[in-house]
């Protein structure tokens, strides 16, 4: 029983890597070879949903402590998310997510004062972003004095 044990445990702890990190590489990455957008969905939303339950233990790690069975708790879940048959981080994004993005969005749309169509939309947004991430990645002046 003692070998049969220590067997359970050492596949219990590979399993965690697999299933969280391991399958969701390969089929992402399987995904961006694929011309279909359904399953970058997919892939994306679990993604997305990993981060936040990593965030989240981050956070809660002290109450996480008193829960005994969390880690088993987390990989079902876990392997339900990436499970194919049951994709359920698309599931989760379309349900929850989505619904609160776009709750968010119809607030700002509302709150913001309705400017004068500009002759191309998409360019103003697409320059705006692109000023915004080279401000962001630009060194600044005596940035490097600090270190």
């Amino acid at each position: 029983m003692g070998q049969l044990w220590t067997i359970l445990t050492h596949l219990h702890s590979l399993a965690g890597p697999t299933v969280m990190l391991l399958y969701p590489l390969y089929a992402s990455i399987q995904a961006m070879e694929t011309p279909t957008k359904l399953d970058d969905e997919q892939w994306l939303a679990y993604w997305i949903l990993y981060s936040f339950l990593t965030l989240s233990e981050m956070v809660l790690e002290s109450v996480i402590y008193w829960i005994p069975i969390w880690y088993e708790l987390k990989l079902v879940f876990v392997a339900w998310l990436v499970l194919p048959q049951f994709r359920g981080a698309a599931f989760i994004y379309d349900k929850f997510v989505r619904e609160q993005l776009r709750k968010q969005w119809s607030i700002k749309d509302v709150a913001k004062p309705s400017s004068p169509p500009s002759s191309s939309p998409s360019k103003d947004k697409d320059s705006s972003i692109k000023k915004k991430f080279v401000s962001f990645i630009t060194p600044k002046k005596g940035a490097h004095e600090a270190y």
